[in-house]
C-alpha cells in the first residue's frame, strides 16, 4: 500500500533496468514514494510490480493497471517515468529480424502505452508522463531495424499525449527523453573500447527526471528531448524537426 505520509509519489516502469534503478535509488533519496513495475523486483522500491513476461500485451496490461491501483490505494501520482526497454540489432537480411523487432515492441512500445493508461487513471493534475525514446530513430536505423522502430512509435506516442483530447489529466506534461548512448555496465561491457565521456551518464538523467518531477525547468508537453554528452558533460535540447 502507498506510505500514507509520502508527499510525493512516483512509478517507474523498468525500475529493475541499469536506469530505472537509478531513479528508483535517487527519487527515494528526495523522500519520494517510489513503485517499480518490472520482469523482477527492485528491494530499494517502496512497492513493486511485477510483470509476466509470457502474457500477452492485453493481459500485462490488466495485470499491471490491477496492481497499480491496489498499490496506490486512492492515491495519485504525481510522476510516471518509464525507462523499460532493451537494444537488439538486425536489418532486413537478418534472421532474427522479425523476432528482434518483436522484443522491441515489447519492451518499448508496451511499457510506454501502459505507462500512458495509468497516467490517464491516476496520474495528478500537472504531473510529469515521461517515455523513451532514443536519438538514432529520429531518422532511418538500417542496422537495427526493429529498434529504431519501436523507438519511434514513442516518439509518435508522445507526440499524440501532448494534444488536447490525449486523455491525460489537466496541464499534465507528457514527454520523451532521447539518449544517443547511456552510460549502463552492460554497454561498458559490450563497447569496452568507446570514449565514455561521450555517454550519459544515468545520474545525470536521474536527476533530470527528478528535476521535471517536481516542476522545474520542465519542457512543453509533447516534447523529444535529446540527451547529449560530449567530453564529460551533459544537456539537453528540445528537438525541434519532423518525425519520419
Amino acid at each position: 500500500m502507498a506510505a500514507a505520509g509520502a508527499s510525493s509519489r512516483v512509478l517507474i516502469y523498468g525500475g529493475k533496468g541499469a536506469l530505472g534503478a537509478s531513479c528508483v535509488t535517487y527519487f527515494k533519496a528526495k523522500n519520494w514514494w517510489v513503485t517499480s513495475i518490472d520482469l523482477f523486483p527492485n528491494e530499494e522500491a517502496h512497492a513493486n510490480v511485477i510483470v509476466d513476461s509470457s502474457k500477452s500485451w492485453v493481459e500485462q496490461d490488466q495485470e499491471v493497471q490491477k496492481r497499480v491501483e491496489e498499490v496506490l490505494d486512492g492515491n495519485t501520482l504525481d510522476a510516471i517515468v518509464c525507462v523499460a526497454g532493451g537494444w537488439a540489432g538486425g536489418n532486413a537480411k537478418s534472421k532474427a529480424v522479425v523476432k528482434n523487432a518483436d522484443l522491441m515492441f515489447k519492451q518499448s512500445v508496451w511499457t510506454s502505452l501502459i505507462s500512458a493508461s495509468i497516467a490517464a487513471k491516476h496520474l495528478k493534475n500537472g504531473g510529469l508522463l515521461s517515455l523513451t525514446g532514443a536519438q538514432p530513430s529520429l531518422g532511418g536505423t538500417a542496422g537495427m531495424m526493429g529498434y529504431g522502430m519501436a523507438k519511434a512509435a514513442v516518439h509518435q506516442l508522445v507526440k499524440g499525449l501532448g494534444m488536447e483530447g490525449s486523455g491525460l489529466p489537466p496541464d499534465s506534461t507528457a514527454l520523451a527523453i532521447l539518449p544517443m548512448t547511456l552510460d549502463t555496465p552492460m554497454n561498458r561491457k559490450n563497447m569496452a573500447n568507446a570514449d565514455f565521456n561521450q555517454w550519459t551518464p544515468l545520474e545525470y538523467v536521474a536527476e533530470l527526471l527528478f528535476e521535471w518531477s517536481e516542476g522545474k525547468n520542465k519542457p512543453a508537453t509533447g516534447s523529444l528531448v535529446k540527451l547529449n554528452t560530449k567530453d564529460g558533460k551533459s544537456s539537453w535540447e528540445v528537438y525541434t524537426g519532423c518525425l519520419i
